[in-house]
């Protein structure tokens, strides 16, 4: 029975969930794909806005003609413009990312895909597209752009087009903004609360263990 008492009390199993996050603590590179739904659905969106902006852009350019040169000039390289600082800030982080030149953490939450930069970069394109649009929309209605009916109806159709566009990007930017935020709110506020029940688990599990060995020497 002696020796049956003098065996130490069981450990309590760890928390697999910390293990495994203190294990990615210790390698930076590992930083870059914690959240991958999060970052494949930036990266194709990213892809599609560059294929969008640089096809529309090439269209409007190779469409240009004297009488409707000048708005099919300033849009068409405004898009082409656009779709290549999407894809620049796609390629820079992919070179910072291969490089392993970055070790703190809120660089690389910033500037990989689905981070910060990605918002700003998705939000400075609906801005850009809807400004288009709207200056469009406002000269084809006006009138006071001279030009031929058929111009001015294909500057009011490409008006429209920019200014959904825009507004759809727009609002799909501040709803993914929302969702992450309350997704954070959601797990600082509950993630401190699991770490005190194991805790508390534990040191209850210790002073039973403690009580009834003394029990036992008794």
């Amino acid at each position: 029975m002696s020796s049956i008492d003098e065996l130490p009390p069981p450990r309590a199993s760890p928390n697999q969930e910390q293990i495994q996050n203190d294990a990615l603590e210790e390698h930076p590179e590992l930083w870059w794909s914690r959240e991958p739904l999060k970052s494949v659905l930036c990266y194709s969106f990213s892809v599609l806005l560059i294929l969008a902006c640089g096809i529309g852009g090439i269209v409007l350019l190779s469409t240009t003609t004297s009488r409707s040169g000048e708005w099919r000039m300033a849009v068409g390289a405004t898009l082409c413009i656009l779709a290549l600082l999407v894809l620049l800030k796609q390629l820079l982080s992919s070179a910072i990312q291969d490089m392993h030149c970055l070790t703190r953490r809120e660089h690389i939450n910033m500037l990989k895909s689905g981070g910060f930069s990605d918002t700003l970069v998705f939000l400075i394109s609906a801005i850009i597209i809807l400004v288009c649009g709207a200056v469009l929309l406002t000269l084809s209605v006006s009138g006071e752009t001279p030009g031929f009916p058929p111009v001015l109806v294909t500057m009011h159709t490409v008006g429209v087009t920019l200014v959904v566009v825009g507004s759809g990007l727009l609002l799909g930017v501040l709803i993914f903004t929302l969702l992450m935020y309350c997704r954070s709110c959601a797990s600082s506020r509950f993630h401190p609360r699991n770490i005190g029940v194991f805790s508390i688990s534990g040191q209850l599990y210790q002073r039973q263990n403690t009580t009834s060995s003394l029990a036992n020497l008794i």
